[in-house]
């Protein structure tokens, strides 16, 4: 038989969870949540996937948005989907929680005939299990008779192909039918009848998880040690006891009189701001140690890592620690108790978990708004023509992209509101601005709440930020201009969004091949780090000086955008030439020089429609031959500490 193609498969639960965004709140008060995958096995599936582990889950979800949802994200985060199947007759699985407290985390299961609940065993097919070196049964999923069956019929397969079976006990009261709605935070109730349940399958596991709770509950004892030695009479599976703070201790064999004689792995004290979820995270880090056979004092330090950052952060899967940031945890460490507050680690688990994206892009930019505007003036047309206008700027991009990945548009949300609406159909990459256009020093369309407003924006729209900065400016100029793009920066960080941070430095002050990276050193040393960075056309020199600023200071950086201005066809066709030799720059965002003409004589009645389309695209897509036909320089490697 092939070695198994998965490390892990986990089976059960999927939901939705729905966190209140108001820390100290009631759950009653809460106006607003944040969304992420949850449920225990889809929890441990996306963390094992995060850790490097090739993960996939059994479960169902609603034909509906967020089965999809969970369905999408799943893939995102590199799980096979196979096990994924969608019930056409249930909703997907809701849970509300809320943080009230480092005590109090109260929570509803939206669960009644819910898609996970109705698994049975014709979800499970005997090929998938064997393609695994091991399973994660869960306990809750024993509740029931129809996913009791399917879990034990996996057990069955496993078991018959050799694989290893993991039980995370995963004991939810309520979901027991033991309390009610309203006690879904409740963590233990004994109960003979749950006891008898869960020992049935203990005998066939080889490694057994659960709290001190969750092992009283499985073992029918009243005490931690006595629970331990109920299970070991039952099963010979290697036993972790996780003890929340105090990190976990683990039982590969007889079980001593004395529950610290078990074996360790450091503990990693952490100020606690939601625990919900946290064992999920230690599962994934115990299971990416076991299936490699790594040393168990190795796998409880992935665990505890795993649980320590699950508790330091509000959401569940959504927050999960990478393979690179648990390299660097455990190698460095954090100065910081509460570890949300450690800007470096921050930044690691934004750029390993935000979505992917092509590794070369050619994006046409529409997103100008004084210049159309002045453009207009000059056809002597109202203002009101250029929604239209960046509408058939969106027809011809995608008659270029063709439905092929690795395009994008630029677009505005003052006179290309319907565009950004349109652009979406296309699988577009998509910048938006946010700056006022022409203000120096630098100052943010609209006025207002800068946060309120961008958490309104599609999760999908890139942030884009036009800064006039030259590192000769007067210092009280810079340091206003630092100010806000340090809190563009948070607000993008805080909502989830992307940066691109576009820098124009030869309208105000003479330029040379250092001048764009003493800018981009000095915003890196003040804390900015863009997702993107967007520059205009440099010497071979120029673009690897500012090249090895961003790999220095962001070797995560995604890359460097060339913007046009308005130059010829022909001189940016030689930058490229020049900027495609850069392992940094990645693509271009290019407007005038695609539109300006077009724009005016369709503006003035000159052309109609079609013509608009048929030169802007000719023009795109000249410029996408250039980039392409331009030779490529080597793949930019990242340092080791960054790689998964």
């Amino acid at each position: 038989m092939p070695p198994p193609a998965l490390d892990v498969i986990t089976i059960g639960r999927s939901s939705v969870d729905l966190y209140g965004a108001q820390v100290g709140g009631r759950l009653e008060d809460m106006a607003s949540f944040s969304k992420a995958v949850g449920g225990c096995p889809a929890n441990i599936a996306i963390g094992a996937a995060r850790l490097g582990l090739r993960s996939a889950l059994i479960t169902r979800v609603g034909d509906e948005h967020m089965g999809r949802y969970i369905r999408e994200q799943c893939v995102r985060e590199g799980i096979d989907p196979r096990g994924i199947h969608t019930d056409t007759s249930r909703l997907t699985s809701l849970v509300i929680l809320g943080v009230r407290d480092d005590k109090t985390f109260p929570l509803i299961f939206y669960r009644s005939d819910c898609a996970d609940s109705a698994l049975d065993e014709t979800d499970i097919d005997e090929n998938f299990i064997a393609s695994a070196t091991a399973i994660v049964v869960t306990g809750t999923h024993f509740a029931r008779a129809n996913t009791a069956a399917a879990q034990n019929l996996a057990v069955v397969y496993a078991k018959k192909h050799g694989r290893r079976v993991a039980f995370d006990i995963d004991y939810r009261p309520n979901l027991w039918g033991l309390a009610g709605h309203g006690d879904g935070e409740a963590r233990y109730v004994k109960s003979d009848q749950v006891t008898a349940h869960l020992q049935k399958i203990l005998p066939r596991c080889d490694l057994v998880v659960g709290t001190e709770e969750e092992l009283m509950i499985a073992g029918g004892a009243d005490t931690p040690l006595e629970a331990l030695k109920a299970v070991r009479a039952l099963s010979a599976a290697t036993i972790v006891m996780k003890r929340g703070p105090m990190g976990c201790v683990v039982f590969p064999g007889a079980i001593p009189d004395d529950i610290e004689q078990g074996l360790k792995g450091p503990g990693f004290p952490v100020e606690v701001y939601n625990v919900l979820g946290a064992g999920d995270a230690f599962m994934a880090g115990f299971l990416r140690g076991w299936l490699r056979d790594e040393p168990i004092e190795t796998c409880c330090a992935f665990a505890n890592a795993g649980g320590a950052f699950a508790v330091s952060r509000l959401l569940c899967s959504a927050e999960y620690l990478t393979w690179p940031e648990l390299q660097r945890f455990l190698k460095v460490g954090s100065p910081y108790r509460a570890l949300r507050h450690d800007a470096t680690f921050n930044h690691i688990h934004w750029a390993t978990t935000r979505r992917a994206q092509p590794d070369s892009l050619m994006a046409l930019a529409i997103d100008h708004r004084a210049q159309l505007e002045a453009i207009a003036d000059e056809a002597g047309a109202p203002h009101d023509r250029l929604p239209r206008l960046k509408l058939l700027a969106v027809e011809a991009a995608a008659r270029v992209a063709d439905g092929r990945p690795g395009f994008g548009m630029l677009i505005d949300g003052k006179w290309g509101r319907e565009a950004l609406f349109r652009a979406a159909d296309h699988n577009f990459w998509i910048g938006r601005p946010v700056e006022e256009p022409g203000s120096r020093p630098l100052d943010f369309e609209a006025g207002g709440s800068l946060g309120a407003k961008l958490i309104e924006w599609p999760i999908g729209h890139t942030i884009k930020c036009l800064c006039f900065y030259h590192p000769d400016d007067p210092d009280d100029l810079k340091a206003r201009q630092e100010r806000e793009l340090l809190r563009l920066y948070d607000a993008a960080r805080a909502i989830g969004r992307e940066l691109l941070i576009e820098i124009i430095a030869s309208k105000h002050g003479p330029v040379d091949h250092s001048t764009l990276a003493r800018v981009v050193e000095r915003l890196y040393r003040i804390g900015v780090k863009p997702d993107w960075w967007k520059f205009e056309s440099q010497s071979a020199r120029g673009w690897e000086v500012v090249a090895s600023v961003i790999e220095t200071h962001d070797p995560l950086c995604r890359g460097i955008l060339m913007l046009g201005l308005d130059a010829p066809e022909e001189q940016l066709m030689a930058a490229m030439a020049i900027a495609r030799s850069c392992r940094a720059v990645k693509g271009f965002a290019i407007g005038r020089t695609i539109f300006a003409a077009p724009a005016l004589e369709w503006l003035s009645g000159r052309i109609d429609d079609a013509e608009a389309v048929e030169r802007m695209s000719r023009s795109f897509a000249r410029l996408c031959a250039a980039w392409r036909n331009a030779a490529p320089a080597a793949t930019s490697i990242a340092p080791t500490e960054f790689r998964a």
